[in-house]
């Protein structure tokens, strides 16, 4: 980015603080939810004998420190892994989420109805009407593993390796890297605004969180251009994130060795790979077609046009403009 930008660091900076960042109000809700379903589930499940509960953990993008201030109908404020044990080794995995689905209804009794209880690929989802919260539980059978690893249960019964402490520390090791701190993770959930923006206008867009939180890490750790990841100046850090969706196409492989050896991930015919940095059989964009992938890089591509156009416009309002394409119209700018 050449010349002086109108909408610097310290502009999206400020955006992300009043609008992007979750307040801390809503962070103490999330966290008292959360600890009313952890206290009492517990006990809801040892009155039955197929499972045992092992712990409960907070993950997902709330114990990143990821999440973003969630607009109505979007996605889940908080994320829970419940770690259980089997008691049956006849038990039917397949019916592992419709089990913790008919524990958490005991948890709330009579005070809501069915359809506030939703099972997904892998979670259960919980819908408090009263506060708007959402909250996914993902039952995670447990063996015994160090470092909290366990396996994900499908709705089809599959089983998914994964630990939340392991995908906590990939990030936190990054954070740390060249003393980048909060400017990281500030980052990601700027990059988070744009992805939920792009969707509101093309609905068939996709774009995980995880996902996009791995588009980060992959940059980070290798440079892009032979320069490295800016996290010191979020709208340079922006324009490299997107040059790299386009430029590569999202059609390179990405892996990390942080837990596993990349030699280790199986050659793939999927649109986009990109590998979890815990299982490296899982690539988290599996479901991704070669329309995904396109409509990801071609919102990125007009993304990248915006930044650019901002950071060389000698006005105001066309630098501000271009940067409502990508956090639309609540960006106030500069």
């Amino acid at each position: 980015m050449a010349g002086e930008s109108y909408v610097d660091h310290e502009v999206l900076a400020q955006f992300a603080q009043d609008r992007v960042n979750v307040s801390k109000k809503d962070a103490q809700e999330r966290r008292t939810q959360v600890n009313y379903l952890r206290e009492r589930l517990a006990g809801y499940i040892a009155e039955h004998p197929y499972y045992d509960l092992v712990k409960l953990r907070a993950s997902g993008s709330t114990a990143k420190h990821t999440a973003i201030r969630r607009r109505s109908g979007e996605g889940s404020d908080a994320d829970v892994a419940a770690y259980v044990r089997s008691n049956d080794p006849d038990q039917d995995e397949a019916g592992l989420l419709d089990w913790l689905r008919d524990r958490c209804i005991e948890v709330y009794g009579k005070t809501k109805v069915a359809e506030d209880f939703v099972i997904s690929h892998h979670a259960v989802g919980i819908t408090l009407r009263a506060s708007g919260l959402k909250i996914d539980v993902a039952p995670v059978l447990y063996t015994g593993e160090p470092d909290d690893l366990g396996h994900l249960v499908t709705r089809q019964g599959n089983r998914v390796l994964t630990s939340v402490t392991l995908h906590l520390r990939f990030i936190e090791k990054r954070k740390h890297k060249n003393e980048a701190g909060s400017g990281y993770t500030e980052l990601i959930r700027l990059l988070k605004a744009w992805i939920r923006e792009a969707k509101r206008q093309d609905t068939d867009l996709r774009c995980k969180s995880f996902l996009l939180e791995l588009l980060v890490a992959h940059p980070w750790d290798n440079g892009w251009n032979g320069e490295p990841l800016q996290v010191d100046d979020y709208p340079r850090a922006i324009e490299q994130v997107l040059a790299y969706i386009v430029r590569t196409g999202l059609k390179t492989p990405i892996a990390f060795a942080d837990f596993y050896d990349p030699a280790e991930v199986m050659a793939s015919s999927d649109a986009i790979q990109v590998w979890d940095p815990v299982n490296p059989e899982n690539n988290v964009a599996s479901t991704y077609t070669e329309a995904d992938r396109q409509r990801l890089v071609d919102q990125a591509a007009t993304a990248l046009d915006a930044v650019s156009w901002a950071a060389t416009t000698p006005n105001k309002g066309d630098a501000n403009d271009a940067w409502r394409t990508l956090f639309g119209p609540s960006f106030e700018g500069a």
